[in-house]
């Protein structure tokens, strides 16, 4: 297949390319141009997606069989895309959230959940909308919590940064809040795994790690990772409410349960997880969070500090 990246070198776009590219699939990817393609040789197309005219003056004379869209966050930057190539494609995968369901006492999350209208990924569902009512050919991938080897998000490296300094973890309520993890490798097969499976076509997939850790033992399960006793580091729990962050950020995850139902992309994708939570976090702090040199970079623990002192 001939497939269309947008974005394409950064994260889940690094590994999808490559993914693709050992298949056998002919990868062209769409961005600013600012970072070299993950692979040598991939055809890059420069342009700013959030210009429709642009968008259209780049792509229209294209031919996809397939197209990522990984980084549309509202329907305004996905729908001038989708439209261009709503008869052309026979695939249009969409990286959505598992952020977009409404909270419950029920979990964990399926796909037939409802949605959060307030959530400020609210945009993502509003596109798969947008893609089902229109007929696109679409798969959506409603991802939990990504991690892995060039993450850009605070997720890992928050624990790593406390972890490696011998530093107490501040982790808000008791520490039993159930989250989820997946590794940005297992996200990009899954994604992959959906071309050519007409199943896949107007499906909707949670995809993230086989199993829910708490707060607490993710902490330890990062611990791990970076090569210490889990039973070594300190964890110190807080009432969140008894404090004004503002619009800092003092802890890297949403502080409730959060955790997903994996069973529909196994069955209909084929799809199975390979890294456990402690190796892909290995995997991220021995060839991401070390060769970067973080662990002698400068980090803000001001926020850390004042819960500590409290």
């Amino acid at each position: 297949m001939r497939i269309l990246i947008m974005g394409g070198t950064r994260f889940i776009g690094v590994y999808l390319t490559r993914i693709l590219i050992e298949q056998g699939h002919e990868v062209v990817l769409f961005n600013r141009g600012n970072k070299p393609a993950p692979v040598e040789g991939v055809q890059q197309i420069q342009g700013d997606r959030t210009d429709a005219a642009q968008l259209k003056d780049k792509l229209s004379s294209e031919q996809f069989d397939a197209v990522f869209d990984n980084n549309g966050r509202e329907l305004s930057d996905t729908q001038p895309l989708a439209e261009i190539f709503k008869d052309r494609v026979q695939h249009f995968v969409y990286v959505s959230s598992a952020g977009v369901y409404l909270k419950s006492d029920q979990m964990p999350h399926v796909e037939g959940d409802p949605v959060d209208p307030k959530s400020r990924h609210k945009g993502k569902f509003e596109t798969e909308t947008y893609l089902a009512e229109a007929g696109i050919p679409f798969t959506s991938i409603r991802p939990v919590y990504i991690y892995g080897p060039q993450n850009y998000n605070d997720l890992e490296a928050w624990f790593f940064d406390r972890i490696v300094r011998d530093r107490p973890v501040p982790i808000p309520g008791n520490g039993m809040h159930l989250t989820q993890f997946g590794h940005v490798q297992d996200l990009a097969a899954a994604m992959a795994a959906v071309l050519g499976n007409s199943q896949a076509i107007g499906q909707i997939y949670n995809i993230s790690g086989d199993r829910a850790v708490t707060f607490d033992g993710l902490a330890r399960a990062c611990a791990a990772a970076a090569g210490k006793s889990p039973e070594s580091i300190t964890i110190v729990h807080y009432d969140p409410k008894q404090f004004d962050f503002g619009k800092r950020k003092a802890f890297p995850m949403r502080v409730q349960h959060f955790f997903t139902d994996i069973h529909k992309a196994k069955q209909e994708l084929g799809w199975q997880p390979q890294f456990d939570l402690v190796g892909g976090l290995k995997d991220s702090f021995q060839n991401d969070y070390m060769t970067s040199g973080r662990d002698q970079s400068a980090i803000d623990f001001s926020t850390d500090d004042e819960i500590l002192q409290s």
